[in-house]
């Protein structure tokens, strides 16, 4: 999965559980990001220590770095990850470019492109690296694929099928229920539940991504596929917290209190989500923008 930098991120809890689940872990990551931000960056060291201490029996773990701004840079992260496992069967696109935006007035070329080439463009080019795994000549068998111990040691997470669905029309509709085992989630944002003043290049390259799910989850469908994306709501990574804050925070304990549970989200409450989503449990679920944020859309 991509954008695992910190541990007090929402990829970073996403990892760690997935690797509870049973599934071995790729992360992406790119400190010189986090690093200009005014949370800081992490310890990498730790990062790993924590995704690796989280593994099953059997399962293993992997990283690379890499700048998502690059016109090459997913297909390569993409490839890092099948060079560790021989298959990659589930792909979270958790990264997102923060900093550098503003107001409509104060828009540039340079600025929407930064935000469009690493939060909407990778993201589509990072999946379709990962579907073209799943046309007949480029996937293994089950039986190759257990052998390169790629499979996820919990029967609980999406596991390969002895074949894959190939370009369309090969696969029955009655058959899709039976191999739709790869998965993809993308993450968004608040954009589809009201304004976001102030982020109108982060706002504009995530509803790229709300707004595409629909017609690429029915591409990725045919392929045994199932995309889906999640709006994780407000979720506290440091940046509201008063040391780290990127923005006022002027009256934010009366504002706590006019939410339903009185907290902002936890970079778990998404993570549980997001590891249900790449379960077989979830398998009727396709397509789908998904917000989880407490009750965050609700308040008055």
């Amino acid at each position: 999965m991509t954008g695992v930098s910190r541990r007090k991120g929402i990829g970073y809890a996403v990892a760690v559980r997935l690797a509870e689940l049973g599934a071995s872990v790729f992360i992406q990551h790119f400190a010189p990001h986090d690093d200009e931000q005014p949370w800081g960056g992490d310890d990498l060291d730790a990062v790993r220590t924590g995704i690796r201490s989280a593994l099953t029996e059997g399962a293993v773990f992997g990283d690379v770095s890499a700048d998502l701004a690059g016109p090459d840079a997913a297909a390569a992260v993409v490839r890092a990850a099948v060079g560790l496992t021989g298959r990659v069967d589930i792909l979270v696109a958790n990264h997102a470019r923060s900093g550098g935006d503003g107001s409509i007035f104060d828009m540039t070329a340079d600025m929407l492109d930064g935000h469009w080439q690493v939060n909407a463009r990778s993201t589509l080019l990072l999946t379709r690296a990962f579907a073209e795994q799943f046309g007949d000549a480029a996937r293994p068998d089950a039986a190759g694929a257990d052998a390169a111990g790629a499979a996820p040691t919990d029967a609980a997470v999406a596991a390969p099928t002895p074949r894959r669905p190939g370009e369309r029309g090969d696969l029955p509709a009655a058959a899709i229920d039976e191999f739709a085992t790869g998965r993809v989630i993308w993450l968004t944002s608040g954009q589809i539940h009201g304004p976001m003043p102030g982020e109108v290049a982060y706002a504009a390259s995530k509803a790229v991504l709300a707004g595409l799910t629909p017609t690429v989850a029915s591409e990725l469908l045919v392929r045994g596929i199932i995309l889906n994306t999640v709006n994780p709501g407000p979720v506290n990574t440091g940046y509201l917290d008063p040391e780290t804050t990127d923005r006022p925070l002027d009256g934010m304990l009366e504002y706590l209190r006019t939410l339903p549970f009185g907290r902002f989200g936890e970079p778990t409450d998404p993570a549980r989500l997001i590891g249900w989503l790449c379960t077989t449990e979830a398998r009727w679920l396709v397509g789908q923008v998904l917000t989880s944020d407490g009750g965050f859309s609700l308040a008055n």
